[in-house]
């Protein structure tokens, strides 16, 4: 699976312009650390809010060099090692809603810069 465009939908896009703000740090690395956050609490089920207001990001702005890892990351995370059968469009609503899982998550934890710099250092 290959994504060029990704859009979050505009519950998250206004916490991240939060968390941005107050973290110092770009909407694409928050997302990131949503995801990541977010896989790290399990796997994930429900349905995403509207996307059609959020905020698309170019693939390479959100993954950087690693949306292969980022994908395997989700699959392990939502079927482990077992085989799973799933299509392209459940794993993207997916990733969508881990990272509206994890914005939530980040939005309670990152108050200011050195919030930020202790969950990265914390994470190392």
């Amino acid at each position: 699976m290959h994504i060029n465009k990704f859009r979050i939908s505009s519950t998250a896009t206004g916490q991240v312009r939060i968390i941005s703000q107050r973290s110092g740090l770009t909407p694409n690395l928050v997302c990131r650390m949503a995801m990541l956050s977010s896989f790290e609490a399990g796997p994930i089920s429900g349905a995403a809010d509207d996307t059609s207001e959020g905020q698309e990001f170019n693939a390479y702005t959100l993954f950087g060099d690693f949306q292969p890892l980022f994908i395997d990351l989700l699959k392990y995370v939502e079927f482990g090692l077992e085989e799973f059968e799933t299509d392209d469009t459940d794993l993207l609503e997916r990733l969508r809603l881990h990272i509206d899982r994890g914005v939530r998550q980040l939005s309670v934890r990152l108050k200011s810069p050195a919030d930020a710099a202790e969950l990265i250092a914390g994470s190392a």
